[in-house]
């Protein structure tokens, strides 16, 4: 009766993950090995990725993605620490601030951003009343790494403070008594913990800035070609599912292999070797 129950209540995620997630993984792996003209078995789509303009897109992609993670990561580690010393509970208002833009549409906060960093936008138009030099950093690779860390920076933040608030403050005690300095305890006790947050971060980060098209529409004024605009430009502008597909094979295989290799030195929580 209990095996039947649970049958019953994983019925409607089953048909979720089916039509969502399943078929539609089926059908780019179908229009990706197949021709456009006769509907034969090819990996011609594959190969676009060699073509230059796909390759550096990819390349770009790639760099962007680990820019934007590193930086994300560089910000989050101690804004969670401090956040951790602080002692506040999982439900505080200060942690939920910074977990708040999680729950605004993220092409709104994209287009803010661009509206700040327009060549007449709000921040040239202050940086003029202040008599500073203007800021032109719009549709280039720098927009669109600012603008990957703010829309991803807080889902670098939240594993990284849940992680670090889980860590016992009596191990952290035990390492000063012991006569391990700030240094010596940070690096030999409480960031060996924190690894398990690390990699969920960057994970995190990392997968939806190589998938993105959206940062460099908006921030990149279509001048800066990532690999995820190369995709949507040849599902909605060219309608070609088949070169579409094909090259989300490819950028699936990268997430796929970047995912493995931070699983690697992912040991699972609190079993990292602090000494």
């Amino acid at each position: 009766m209990k095996k039947k129950n649970t049958i019953l209540l994983s019925t409607p995620y089953g048909l979720w993950m089916l039509g969502f997630t399943i078929i539609p993984l089926l059908m780019v792996v179908g229009y990706g090995l197949t021709s456009r003209s006769d509907g034969s078995f090819t990996l011609d789509n594959i190969r676009l990725i060699a073509s230059p303009e796909n390759r550096r897109a990819l390349w770009l992609s790639v760099r962007l993605s680990l820019l934007s993670t590193l930086f994300c990561l560089l910000i989050a580690y101690p804004l969670a620490m401090v956040l951790r010393n602080m002692k506040f509970k999982s439900n505080s208002l200060l942690v939920m601030l910074f977990i708040m833009p999680m729950w605004i549409n993220s092409l709104l906060r994209i287009v803010a951003w661009q509206n700040i960093l327009e060549r007449k936008g709000v921040l040239n138009t202050l940086l003029q009343f202040l008599h500073l030099p203007a800021v032109n950093i719009i549709n280039s690779p720098a927009a669109i790494v600012l603008g990957m860390v703010y829309d991803f920076l807080p889902f670098m933040i939240l594993p990284l403070y849940n992680t670090l608030v889980k860590i016992d403050e009596n191990v952290i005690n035990a390492a000063h008594d012991l006569g391990a300095g700030n240094f010596h305890t940070f690096t030999r006790i409480i960031f060996p913990l924190s690894i398990p947050g690390v990699i969920s971060g960057i994970t995190m980060v990392f997968v939806p800035s190589l998938t993105t098209f959206v940062i460099s529409d908006i921030l990149g004024g279509s001048k800066v070609l990532l690999i995820g605009n190369v995709i949507e430009q040849q599902f909605q502008k060219l309608a070609n599912w088949h070169s579409g597909s094909g090259l989300s094979l490819v950028l699936m295989l990268f997430v796929l292999l970047s995912m493995a290799l931070v699983a690697k030195y992912d040991k699972g929580e609190g079993s990292a070797n602090v000494w």
